[in-house]
């Protein structure tokens, strides 16, 4: 087998069960804090918000450091780094006293994170051109996979063996990730002997620094858009449905739907990446993913719903991955790190602006706004994409 297919398979499934150990936190966590003695429904709730956003903001504050020394000691460190480091502190999470202990250790967290972001920079610059959109689509299944079936896990174990056996779980599995890492990750990399180059100089190198700058616009935006909504679906579910006790399972089968359309479509639309062109896919997702978000305002019932989130899966499905493709296109391997670790800070972003903007315009004008606020970013984002990216590939392959 060929090296970048055997890092590929390894990679996939360390960013499978890092995406698997890590999402089962998230459900679990105001419990997790009620477990450890605050009671008031109120401050769970800010707690909760607290320890899950301060993670997510320390990961963009700390995602370009990391991807600058994947381009001075490789790849397959920052891999280690973050497996083995994770394995520590989030086993670490299973033995804190108080929510204080368990803020810190969510801020170490989000400082050596990263596994998934150092996947994506690996098989990124190991892997031909003409196979990279394929490549990281297929990455990309494992990270929605593992988020998916992650939760159920957590919920399970959390039931039956108490919330710290969570924790100790999510350790072990992180402890496979590191281990299949460092036996079966083969790099052909040589480390940097000169000067660090800086910012100024990282820029001059790149062939299209406005392209990469589109590019990390569209990750946050895209992110924006979809963490705007998925804290809020239940709520919205609620008011759907408003005749059953079920909301919780149904609530669980919208949000998965999405998921689930994602990692089957990936690959496919990874390889219809390579055979197209990424700046095609991503404008015509852009434009779909706008489009489909305004009909999801209007909907009667939840599985109505579920299966406008069903083709928006698809749609999103193919943008992570084409961005990704684009950014190898036209980023020097010298630099690529750098460039995929600004990349991984604006989708951090984007993910917590978003669960803050969703919330803030649900609460002032009502949840249905959030959807057509949403739908205009996507559909903005695409013309620019449009004016600034796709017109002037277009002529230079002219």
């Amino acid at each position: 087998m060929e090296i970048w297919k055997r890092n590929l398979f390894v990679c996939w499934f360390g960013v499978f069960v890092t995406s698997l150990g890590l999402s089962q936190i998230v459900p679990i966590l105001p419990l997790y804090i009620a477990h450890l003695g605050i009671h008031d429904t109120a401050k769970i709730e800010q707690w909760a918000g607290i320890t899950f956003g301060v993670t997510t903001l320390v990961m963009a504050a700390v995602s370009p450091l990391w991807g600058w020394a994947a381009d001075k000691y490789g790849r397959k460190p920052m891999l280690l780094r973050a497996s083995l480091g994770m394995c520590l502190v989030i086993s670490s999470m299973g033995f804190v006293q108080n929510v204080y202990q368990l803020l810190g250790l969510r801020l170490l967290q989000g400082t050596i994170s990263g596994f998934y972001s150092g996947s994506i920079t690996l098989i990124a610059t190991q892997t031909p051109t003409e196979r990279a959109g394929w490549a990281l689509g297929t990455l990309a299944t494992g990270a929605v996979g593992g988020t998916l079936l992650g939760p159920l896990l957590g919920g399970y174990l959390a039931e039956t063996m108490g919330f710290r056996s969570v924790f100790l779980s999510i350790g072990a599995l992180l402890l496979v990730a590191f281990l299949l890492s460092l036996l079966f990750v083969k790099e052909d990399f040589t480390a940097s002997q000169g000067k660090v180059l800086g910012f100024q100089e990282v820029w001059r190198l790149l062939p299209n620094p406005g392209l990469l700058v589109a590019m990390f616009v569209t990750t946050f935006v895209l992110q924006l858009a979809l963490y705007s909504i998925e804290p809020i679906i239940t709520v919205y579910i609620g008011q759907l449905s408003r005749n059953t006790a079920h909301i919780a399972l149904i609530s669980g089968t919208v949000f998965a739907a999405s998921g689930f359309a994602s990692m089957l479509a990936a690959p496919r639309l990874g390889k219809l990446s390579d055979r197209i062109g990424p700046q095609k896919v991503i404008l015509t997702a852009l434009i779909a993913g706008g489009l489909l978000f305004i009909p999801q305002a209007w909907v009667q019932n939840a599985w109505q719903l579920g299966g406008l989130r069903l083709l928006l899966g698809i749609v999103t499905a193919a943008l992570l991955p084409s961005i990704n493709t684009l950014l190898k296109r036209n980023t020097p391997d010298e630099v690529a790190g750098r460039a995929f670790g600004y990349n991984q800070a604006a989708q951090f972003l984007g993910m917590f602006s978003g669960s803050v903007l969703g919330g803030q315009i649900a609460a002032a004008y009502g949840i249905h706004y959030v959807f057509f606020v949403t739908s205009t970013l996507l559909l903005l984002n695409a013309l620019w994409v449009y004016r600034a990216m796709l017109k002037r590939l277009t002529e230079c392959e002219a």
